[in-house]
């Protein structure tokens, strides 16, 4: 063989080893790279949170996401101008309340059914066994139909919202002294509501007991709820309603 058949032989031989790396190189379907993005990009972008600063369980949906240390985006719904009764936001809150949580393509509403939807999903502050999640679930029912109901309106009347006489007022002091002094009650057995960790149970109570002062409830005449109050406030990924709720939308 020639010098140059020679050469001319070399260089298909160095062609063909260099072609075949990439001729035998996998190639990755693209359904395996793009859903670990996504995952990331969901997982930050996942939840938003629609209500209202001064609502007590706007706060108590944003605590939860707060300790569970999820970030969120959050839009801010004018309840003053109306906002909430708006045909584009009834379609996410068919009660016209906040707040209202969205989850990828789903939207849910009223703050305790939230708190149990979080707790499941994200798998934190929920009850670990079946009768732990029942007392959890019992607590909840209680917190609203007990506590929150008289706080709240108290809060209210005292803020302008709302208006009644004083012998309504008397009525709702009469009703929310009675459920602290069953909470007192209660916390002299454990350090929290169901045992001995806290549980939503708690963040449902706490987003009450935050605005007790506001009606007019001095915590401290109710000592182990003031010492509960003080343990939950200790809470890795804590934060008051002023560092949760601002005046105006915040986006991810």
């Amino acid at each position: 063989m020639g010098k140059a058949a020679k050469k001319v032989a070399k260089k298909a031989t160095v062609k063909k080893s260099v072609a075949k790396p990439a001729a035998r190189r996998p190639v990755k379907p693209s359904g395996r790279s793009k859903p670990a993005a996504v995952a990331v990009s969901g997982n930050k972008e996942r939840f938003t949170l629609h209500g209202f600063a001064l609502s007590g369980p706007t706060y108590t949906v944003a605590l939860m996401l707060s300790l569970c240390r999820h970030p969120f985006s959050y839009i801010h719904v004018n309840l003053r101008e109306g906002a909430h009764k708006q045909p584009d936001y009834l379609v996410k809150n068919r009660y016209g309340q906040v707040p209202c949580l969205r989850d990828g393509q789903i939207f849910l509403s009223q703050s305790a059914a939230i708190l149990e939807y979080l707790a499941g999903k994200l798998g934190k502050f929920d009850g670990k066994t079946e009768f732990e999640q029942q007392r959890v679930r019992e607590w909840m029912f209680w917190v609203w139909d007990k506590l929150a109901a008289p706080i709240y309106r108290l809060r209210q009347r005292a803020r302008g919202l709302r208006q009644f006489g004083d012998e309504v007022k008397v009525m709702y002091d009469t009703e929310a002294r009675g459920a602290l002094a069953v909470l007192d009650h209660e916390l002299a057995k454990s350090d929290w509501l169901t045992g001995r960790k806290p549980t939503i149970a708690d963040i449902d109570a706490y987003g009450v007991i935050r605005y007790a002062a506001e009606a007019g409830m001095d915590i401290s005449a109710y000592p182990r709820i003031a010492e509960w109050k003080k343990r939950f406030e200790a809470l890795p990924g804590f934060a008051t309603p002023e560092q949760l709720l601002p005046l105006e939308s915040r986006l991810l």
